[in-house]
């Protein structure tokens, strides 16, 4: 009689042996000589048991190792409508996908309500330490009755609730790959990298959900999102939702004239840094023009001067003293509202810190200091904070109007995280207003235009937020429970699916 063939899993991988007949699941096959069985990527596990059903293949399999859960939310909250339109676009693609929010916008409680739509184990990765506590603080409070533990930070728990950085979950993905049915993934621009992408790829989870406000990256690997977790299923800017689900906000540009002492000095190192560029024949408007100079800066002598120049004049552009006049006036205009002020770097967060005497985090903040520092800014000790990158992301900034942007970079991404650190709805009619200091007639400008290309244009006048929005329409097939009989893994057109270790 012949043997069934048994799937088990493997170190990120599957093992189906012995060779089931058909034809469809060597498409996923790789031969490994080492152990003389067919190997299968993790990630490809739930197309191949689909396609073994399809085939009427019967085999054993051995590979979940995650289990159905009991999820009680302490309180029901009522979705918004773009929350209750993003579950539903990601439950009609098959239960995987990407959801692009604003911060602010509610992707934390819209996780939550795909862990209800689907409760099964549940993986969540996060890029910082901050992010992860919140997260668990978060997850304690919403499911009491369930285990919640850390993967990250000296923390090595192993529960049906999981949240991680995405170091800690990298580093163990080989164990625990068949250990969770939903993949959550908050942030989720950062796992298409080397190193983060194996937590997709040794997951066998057949659900999945990416988390961002910005998923487009730099080296274009945001395309292979599609592979490790899906198509991105809703999208949702924070002008549309400004009046709604956000506070409505203004971003209002300020230009400053330098000084003509600076203007002179800023127009000799630009001529210095173009002059070499010429004689090199390389253009700064693509990314590997941008290359070629830094090639060339290691290369000659000219070269060094060039991008010296080149630093010398974005200095002096981003920290102008007309920058720091403008701020004494804005925080004067606005006192003793809590205020944001952001910079490009360190040195001028403490001449911030200094002149004015105002709190300042950077990443040379130690943990404890910086807790204690947005605690007082959360119960109103301090009134205003001056940050460079710490803020943008992974940490829940208590809630604030203004945010003052003294510099920045390029960073399409980096600007809409520091506008989401105003758009709290808060108490009240809030209108949260985003101040941009741009130093007229330099680079900056181009700097300015370039992190806003993508944004869209803000709606100034506050809109009626609705309290209590009609509750989420329940799908017209109820969600899979880890006790029915083996039928087909949901997709676009089929929503019922089981995950037990019973035989086809």
């Amino acid at each position: 009689m012949a043997r069934i063939p048994r799937l088990t899993f493997d170190r990120g991988t599957l093992i189906l042996h012995p060779p089931p007949r058909g034809k469809g699941w060597i498409d996923y096959a790789l031969w490994d000589d080492r152990i003389e069985r067919f190997r299968i990527p993790a990630h490809q596990y739930r197309p191949l048991v689909e396609t073994l059903r399809t085939e009427g293949v019967s085999f054993d399999d051995a590979v979940p190792g995650f289990k159905a859960l009991n999820l009680q939310p302490q309180v029901v909250m009522a979705p918004y409508p773009h929350q209750q339109e993003a579950l539903q676009a990601w439950t009609q693609s098959g239960w995987r996908g990407v959801v692009v929010l604003p911060t602010a916008a509610g992707k934390t409680y819209l996780a939550q309500l795909a862990m209800q739509a689907t409760p099964r184990s549940t993986l969540i990765t996060v890029p910082t330490l901050d992010l992860m506590h919140q997260w668990f603080a978060h997850l304690e409070s919403t499911f009491p009755d369930a285990t919640i533990g850390l993967l990250g930070g000296g923390s090595k728990d192993r529960t049906p609730i999981l949240v991680a950085t995405y170091d800690s979950a990298a580093i163990h993905a080989e164990t625990l790959g068949n250990c969770y049915g939903l993949l959550i993934c908050d942030e989720c621009h950062h796992l298409p990298s080397d190193f983060n992408r194996v937590i997709a790829e040794y997951a066998i989870a057949p659900y999945r959900l990416g988390l961002t406000a910005t998923p487009d990256r730099a080296d274009g690997r945001h395309a292979d999102l599609d592979t490790l977790l899906g198509p991105v299923v809703y999208h949702q800017t924070a002008a549309a939702l400004s009046g709604q689900a956000l506070a409505p906000y203004q971003i209002i540009p300020i230009k400053v004239k330098l000084s003509p002492q600076e203007r002179h000095q800023y127009d000799q190192l630009i001529q210095r840094r173009n002059q070499f560029l010429q004689e090199a024949n390389i253009w700064l408007n693509s990314a590997q023009g941008w290359q070629r100079f830094v090639r060339a800066s290691a290369q000659s002598s000219a070269g060094r001067r060039a991008m010296l120049a080149h630093r010398q004049a974005k200095t002096m552009a981003l920290g102008t003293d007309g920058k720091l006049r403008i701020l004494a006036d804005l925080l004067t205009q606005h006192y003793p509202e809590r205020c944001l002020i952001f910079t490009n770097d360190n040195a001028t967060v403490y001449r911030i810190s200094q002149d004015f005497l105002i709190p300042a985090i950077t990443h040379q903040t130690p943990v404890k200091e910086r807790h204690q520092i947005l605690q007082a800014f959360r119960q109103g000790d301090y009134s205003t904070l001056v940050v460079s990158h710490v803020l943008n992301e992974g940490v829940d900034v208590p809630e604030a109007r203004i945010a003052i942007l003294l510099s920045g970079s390029g960073s399409t991404r980096e600007y809409v995280q520091r506008l989401g650190r105003l758009l709290r709805r808060g108490s009240g009619n809030k209108l949260a207003l985003l101040y941009e200091v741009i130093a007229e007639e330099t680079t900056e400008e181009a700097i300015a235009f370039r992190r806003r290309r993508t944004t869209s244009g803000a709606k100034a006048a506050p809109q009626q937020l609705e309290l209590v929005p009609p509750p989420y329409p329940e799908p017209s097939v109820p969600p899979p429970r880890a006790a029915e009989e083996a039928t087909d893994w949901p997709g676009p057109n089929s929503r019922r699916t089981n995950e037990d270790n019973s035989n086809s």
